[in-house]
């Protein structure tokens, strides 16, 4: 039985519920709301290894559409910055398909996710070492810690561009909102701006955001008029902020084909 009130995953100040129940995975979920910050997040998810056991849901029929969009958000976003040709790193990669497209138009772009293979950006796995802009698109609202989480992120870049939808006020009951995932159980907090602004002023960022899906933390302040600007400018004429970048396809091709070679030369001759 779970206590009348819980804390806030975020700022750690009492959280009010629970507000309702979800059914996910069979099991019905409690759902609480911090007074503080307005984070609507899941009782302690124990459901998701087996959530995890399909790491890209059947459901997610964005996903192509959703990475074409967000290589010119990271592109906007190093030019903004002043960055265009610095190391990014895609937290929660996937399948590898934005670090693939990305280095395809130039950017040099490493993956990292715990969830989920790498299939088409090989050899670019992240190890170690600063970036100036890490991206958590979709990932969020995964995130059991998120504290946790964002100094992880932090770690590797100063600079962090991140999506995850804005849970509307008042909050809605479990079946008026798509975005709580409850048939694949992965997503189990919800940020509001207050939310967002409570971890900027934490770890000393200032924040950019739509006020709906797209957000920056940043090292420096920056207008969000300029923000929209780059966005909307990287969107219509892509190739316009990709002047001066080479495309690293062939690049890479030749590194992983070295690389596949060595391999092989080093290994003892079958009998």
């Amino acid at each position: 039985m779970l206590p009348a009130y819980g804390s806030c995953r975020v700022c750690l100040s009492e959280a009010d519920g629970p507000i309702f129940y979800g059914q996910i995975k069979n099991r019905s979920v409690a759902y609480f709301e911090c007074r503080s910050c307005g984070y609507v997040q899941t009782e302690q998810p124990t459901w998701l290894d087996e959530s995890y056991a399909v790491p890209i849901n059947v459901s997610d029929t964005g996903i192509i559409a959703r990475n074409q969009l967000n290589v010119s958000l990271v592109v906007a976003a190093l030019v903004l910055l002043g960055k265009k040709h610095g190391k990014v790193v895609d937290y929660a990669g996937g399948f590898g398909f934005l670090v693939r497209m990305l280095r395809d138009i130039g950017i040099d772009a490493y993956w990292i996710d715990p969830h989920t293979d790498n299939l088409v950006a090989r050899g670019f796995e992240y190890r170690d070492g600063n970036a100036e802009l890490v991206m958590a698109f979709e990932a969020f609202e995964h995130f059991v810690d998120p504290l946790a989480e964002m100094e992880n992120l932090l770690s590797i870049a100063p600079n962090l561009l991140f999506t995850t939808n804005l849970i509307p006020t008042p909050t809605p009951p479990p079946l008026d909102w798509w975005y709580y995932g409850l048939d694949h159980g992965q997503h189990i907090g919800f940020f509001r701006h207050q939310t967002l602004q409570y971890m900027a002023g934490k770890y000393g960022k200032f924040l950019l955001t739509d006020g709906a899906s797209t957000h920056l933390f940043l090292d420096q302040e920056i207008s969000i008029y300029r923000w929209m600007i780059f966005r909307k400018i990287a969107r219509i004429v892509p190739r316009l902020f990709a002047v001066g970048l080479r495309s690293k396809t062939w690049d890479d091709h030749l590194s992983l084909c070295k690389a596949v070679h060595d391999n092989e030369s080093g290994r003892p001759r079958q009998k």
